[in-house]
């Protein structure tokens, strides 16, 4: 059965003046119109498609690559809205998916990200998407371990943070005392597991703990200082702020990382400037 919102591997099982009928094990057929279609296609051929409702609601086959699936989360922009709901870009030429008013969650506006999770309609049988992503992400089985690195997608600002979807399955926390740029909902970063709690809750981090944060955040240092003549306006007696505008690190960090470029002689530092040695 062709199930909208999901990939098939189809026979092409006949050429038509609008593109190639493409056929299922149920000989349910497809059509993939002639702008995928490549001049090397024949009779016989396997060829792997995405299936979606057009603007008629017929069923039609692409090679496009959307921005999310059936039972995937995802980041799409919203490019318009209706009295019965919105439209959010989901990577197919001509065609966005739909976001109705009763899985809203909130305002969404035009131009903005919304992170939603797809579904496929009971009744209609159409791709749509929610903002309620109880159904897509939980924590009742955890498939990360700490200090791993993971992919995580910034879902919800709190007043303590951002509560964010960790590897697409599990809901991590990502505090403010652990940000040092800017962070939005709707970005895709890479984290770190900092722990798992006794509850279950994951919080992560935005960059590496212990020995080997040290030696990362130290060539990223040599790399800012390279990139501005060779030094950098900060030190131990900078503000805070100054440090993190600047690197992107906790103060605590930078300091930890200038000791280490210390002892192995790629700086020198003074309380107000570090400064790049030469070999």
């Amino acid at each position: 059965m062709l199930l909208a919102g999901d990939y098939h591997t189809l026979e092409v099982n006949r050429v038509s003046d609008y593109g190639l009928y493409l056929i299922d094990k149920d000989e349910e057929e497809v059509l993939l119109p002639n702008r995928f279609v490549s001049l090397e296609n024949k009779v016989g051929d396997m060829i792997r498609v995405f299936i979606y409702h057009d603007s008629e609601d017929r069923i039609v086959a692409s090679t496009e690559t959307p921005t999310i699936v059936v039972d995937q989360v995802a980041s799409l922009k919203v490019v318009d809205q209706t009295p019965h709901g919105a439209f959010l870009d989901w990577g197919l030429m001509g065609k966005d998916i739909f976001l109705p008013n009763r899985n809203m969650i909130g305002r969404v506006e035009v131009g903005q990200p919304c992170v939603v999770g797809a579904y496929r309609d009971n009744i209609t049988g159409r791709a749509v998407v929610t903002m309620a992503l109880k159904n897509f992400i939980s924590n009742d089985i955890i498939d990360v371990r700490p200090r791993q690195k993971v992919e995580i997608l910034v879902a919800q600002e709190t007043p303590l943070g951002f509560r964010v979807i960790v590897e697409g399955k599990n809901w991590g926390v990502l505090y403010n005392n652990q940000i040092f740029s800017r962070v939005e909902v709707g970005d895709t970063l890479t984290g770190f597991v900092r722990k798992i709690t006794d509850d279950d809750r994951i919080d992560i981090n935005l960059q590496m703990e212990g020995y080997d944060q040290v030696k990362d955040s130290a060539l990223k240092l040599i790399d800012l200082m390279d990139k501005n003549g060779g030094e950098l306006p900060i030190g131990d007696n900078s503000d805070p702020d100054a440090i993190r505008v600047m690197t992107q690190m906790s103060k605590k960090v930078f300091k930890r990382s200038v000791g280490y470029l210390l002892k192995s002689g790629d700086v020198d530092a003074s309380p107000s400037k570090i400064r790049l040695i030469r070999k």
